[in-house]
């Protein structure tokens, strides 16, 4: 049954790609577009290299990892492990399934397709049917400036580093010149709802809406979010250290916070609902779910019961 509304979600990371993949679900194709985080790009070993998006596409095409969440399913390493014996550069782990994705992908840039069309023929390969767009055709980088005077590209704070450095802020190094595929900015314009993943706020979400041209049109829109942070902590990644050290409390208040200005509703775990009255007092619609996503029917669960609350606002 179609849900009658289109819906584009922002992602980034394992959680983000999760309710993507329930509200795939849930929803019609042509109800639902994903605009993913490429400020976590990177090029390694000669490839290019885009995790957020190939942990949606594969989250959504039921190759990702279960136990990881990143990464392909029924994964071996044997080009890794020689990489490591000839002393090259072994801190991102690339699996020799994932090694053909980035192969083909940097194959196809260099001949000078883009990066949303490279992205639109791997999930017509994969079986995927809703559309998935990087936030920019051309490189935008996200760099994390240290308390120790670093500045780190992110892949090597979050992975090489195991985000132990702390932080002092965080720049989008090539923002103004970023690209948002036409078809991504269609979809916005065209959406009854944007949604944002429960995804880190800082290097997931941050990057895509403070694109000129993709904030400028959601704050136009009716926008939702998803606390990626259940009783003041992540369930995985960064998040709630980052928050920590940019000196705000961890919390889901201080993620509907971030976001107020463009705000309408908050969506938070029961183990949070003491945080409700604060936020509503916003101004922002706050409603308690159980927002943890241990397995597929979970992702399903939880998409269902946001587009349920969404209907109920029109």
């Amino acid at each position: 049954m179609k849900y009658g509304k289109k819906i584009v979600a922002l992602a980034g990371g394992v959680g983000g790609a999760k309710l993507a993949d329930g509200l795939a679900q849930c929803l019609e194709p042509d109800e639902l577009a994903i605009i993913v985080n490429t400020g976590d790009d990177l090029e390694h070993l000669g490839l290019s290299i885009s995790p957020d998006l190939d942990t949606v596409c594969y989250t959504l095409a039921e190759l990702a990892n279960p136990d990881s969440g990143w990464g392909r399913d029924q994964e071996s390493w044997r080009t890794l492990e020689e990489i490591k014996k000839l002393q090259g550069p072994d801190w991102f782990a690339i699996g020799d399934l994932d090694l053909a994705t980035h192969l083909e992908r940097t194959r196809r840039l260099r001949e000078g397709q883009t990066l949303s069309e490279i992205t639109a023929h791997f999930c017509r390969r994969w079986g995927i049917h809703v559309p998935i767009f990087p936030m920019s055709d051309t490189p935008v980088r996200t760099y994390v400036h240290c308390q120790d005077g670093r500045c780190l590209a992110f892949q090597e704070y979050f992975v090489k580093y195991h985000f132990e450095p702390q932080i002092r802020s965080i720049e989008f190094e090539n923002m103004k010149n970023a690209v948002v595929p036409e078809k991504a900015l269609t979809a916005l314009k065209n959406a009854d709802f944007v949604l944002f993943c429960p995804s880190n706020p800082f290097v997931s979400i941050d990057p895509i809406i403070q694109i000129e041209a993709v904030g400028s049109i959601i704050a136009q829109k009716k926008v939702i979010a998803v606390s990626p942070l259940i009783g003041g902590e992540a369930l995985k990644g960064p998040a709630a250290k980052m928050f920590h050290e940019l000196g705000m409390k961890p919390g889901s208040s201080a993620v509907a916070d971030h976001y107020r200005a463009i705000l309408d509703l908050f969506v938070l775990d029961h183990k949070d609902e003491a945080q409700i009255a604060l936020i509503e007092g916003w101004g922002i619609i706050c409603k308690a779910l159980d927002i943890f996503m241990p397995d597929r029917p979970a992702r399903k669960r939880l998409a269902g019961q946001i587009l349920k609350i969404l209907d109920e606002q029109t």
